[in-house]
């Protein structure tokens, strides 16, 4: 059996524990905390290290999903996780211009650790708005080689959708 690691990266809120644990056979381990604004009043959750899942694609090949915390602060995080990965996923909140900005940076790292193959998901997406997907890759300078995939986090198909794709250029690159 084939071991793949993966990395899911992206900016905060972008749905990364999300998109794990909306794929993921395995009960997710998360590192979720809890994050206030300055007034002390609850704002939601945050990963803080990681969280991770697992799918079998076939009889041969098994994904090892290692998700990111998304804020820059956590970035010793993203060197530990990227070790060892053979491709990525760069999840953007394509409705968030801040989570398109931070992208661009978070590309440029995960890039920078390691030249093996990743795919950005446009979370929020629908998989027929070409008009959105054409602005967000001039919006995060990605090239046409680089796959644009729409994404639903919420969605197990659709996740598995970006996640083939991913496989896909894995194999591309190995042989």
């Amino acid at each position: 059996m084939q071991s793949v690691k993966v990395v899911v990266t992206g900016p905060f809120n972008a749905g990364k524990t999300t998109f794990i644990k909306s794929v993921s056979e395995i009960t997710v381990l998360s590192t979720e905390r809890q994050i206030t604004d300055t007034s002390g009043e609850g704002q939601g959750e945050t990963t803080v290290a990681m969280d991770f899942g697992r799918i079998t694609i076939s009889d041969d090949v098994v994904l090892y999903l290692f998700g990111t915390p998304g804020q820059q602060r956590f970035s010793f995080m993203w060197e530990t996780l990227s070790e060892g990965m053979l491709g990525f996923v760069v999840l953007v909140d394509a409705l968030s211009d801040d989570s398109v900005k931070e992208a661009v940076a978070m590309i440029e790292f995960f890039r920078g650790m390691s030249d093996v193959p990743f795919v950005v998901a446009a979370n929020k997406v629908g998989p027929d708005d070409a008009e959105a997907l054409s602005s967000l890759r001039v919006s995060l300078g990605l090239a046409e080689d680089v796959a644009l995939l729409p994404v639903d986090a919420r969605d197990r198909d659709s996740v598995k959708g970006v996640l083939l794709g991913l496989l896909y250029r894995i194999l591309d690159s190995m042989s």
